[in-house]
This record gives structure tokens, C-alpha cells and sequence, in this order.
């Protein structure tokens, strides 16, 4: 005969310091929704929330100057560039980006995305 246990794999049974913080919640869940009843059905409802758009700001200065300002480091990289430029990591890796599409800058090595340029 083999042993098993109570409850097995089910819902375990809460500790009481636990059962009393579900019916602190759910009592004052009710107290809060009793006052609303009177309002206005709009007012109750929330606007749906919209998505943030974190927009991150490229340097201000132009092409020629970026190139100009990255030119002196022997190899430049993501934490390279943003200390350069005095931008954060992902602005640096969309302007290093940028700037190897425009045939500036060319892809020196690098491996798990942590690339390396050089100027072109």
C-alpha cells in the first residue's frame, strides 16, 4: 500500500494571516463600490489606457559632425559611442546604424550583437 498525501497537487489551504488580508480586500472592495452606484455610468468607467511612446532624442548635430566626434576612438562601440555623442545605449546603436547604412561607418567585428565599427 503505498503512501500518499492529503491533497494532492490541489489548492492548499491559506494560513489565517492570509484568509484575513482576502476578506480585508474584499470588505473594502464593497465599501467603495457601494458610493458609486450613484454616479453617472461614464464617470465609473476609465478611459481605455493608451500605450507609452518612449521617444529617445538623437543628438543634436549633424551627420558629418557625429562622424567627426567618433573618428578618434580605435574601436567604436555601443557604450563607446553614447559616452561620445552623450546619448543613452539605444540611441547610440540607431545612430551607429544609421550610420553604417549611409556607408560611413563599416561593420568591424563583433559577435551576439555587440558590434564593432570602424570609420569608412
Amino acid at each position: 500500500m503505498a503512501w500518499f498525501p492529503n491533497n494532492m497537487g490541489g489548492v492548499k489551504k491559506k494560513s489565517l494571516a492570509s484568509m484575513e488580508k482576502t476578506q480585508d480586500s474584499q470588505d473594502t472592495a464593497q465599501d467603495s463600490a457601494a458610493p458609486s452606484k450613484g454616479k453617472k455610468a461614464k464617470e465609473a468607467k476609465a478611459a481605455p489606457q493608451q500605450k507609452k511612446q518612449l521617444s529617445f532624442l538623437a543628438p543634436q548635430m549633424g551627420v558629418e559632425q557625429m562622424v567627426k566626434t567618433l573618428t578618434p576612438l580605435k574601436a567604436i562601440t555601443v557604450h563607446g559611442a553614447s559616452r561620445a555623442l552623450g546619448v543613452n545605449a539605444s540611441v547610440a546603436t540607431g545612430v551607429l546604424r544609421d550610420l553604417e547604412a549611409k556607408k560611413l561607418l563599416r561593420k568591424a567585428g563583433g559577435f551576439s550583437g555587440h558590434g564593432v565599427w570602424a570609420v569608412a
